[in-house]
């Protein structure tokens, strides 16, 4: 199985490229097998990308804008989808991919994981439970926000 990235080598929007690189780095980083498809420079990868986003999936104009990720011919995602699946440790099951031998996955109920997420926003670094309105972050949490705020200023 090879997955399938919809880019676009000549974009103008600087948040495009970087979500485009993102998207490369980290499949590149997992050693994923994938294929880059340019849409610039190739009308067909164009028109099949388009035809085959989900209509769910497309924007309101109708047209998606790269990265999109497909696992063969199976949608996989836009960047907002996959960056999600990688904040969640979840990229394998996101590509519809078998997570590599030796990775190991236990199963968390719901529950439990809700309980484990509460506990953490009570408590800050040093188990003192954080006063209403005082974000507890840490230098790369803030640096990616920072990142995020600047993406949808830009865009």
């Amino acid at each position: 199985m090879v997955i399938k990235v919809f880019l676009a080598s000549s974009s103008g929007s600087t948040a495009i490229k970087k979500k485009q690189q993102d998207v490369l780095g980290f499949l590149e980083a997992l050693k994923v097998d994938y294929a880059p498809l340019d849409i610039a420079c190739n009308e067909d990868n164009r028109m099949w990308m388009r035809e085959n986003v989900p209509v769910e999936k497309k924007p309101t104009n109708g047209i998606p804008l790269p990265p999109q990720i497909f696992n063969e011919e199976s949608y996989c995602g836009d960047y907002e989808t996959f960056f999600d699946a990688k904040e969640d440790n979840a990229v394998y099951a996101f590509l519809g991919l078998p997570p590599p031998p030796g990775s190991k996955k236990a199963p968390v109920k719901q529950e439990e994981a809700q309980e484990e997420v509460e506990d953490d926003e009570a408590k800050g670094e040093d188990d003192q439970p954080v006063s209403e309105g005082e974000e507890d972050l840490g230098s790369e949490e803030e640096e990616e926000l920072r990142q995020l705020e600047q993406e949808e200023e830009d865009e």
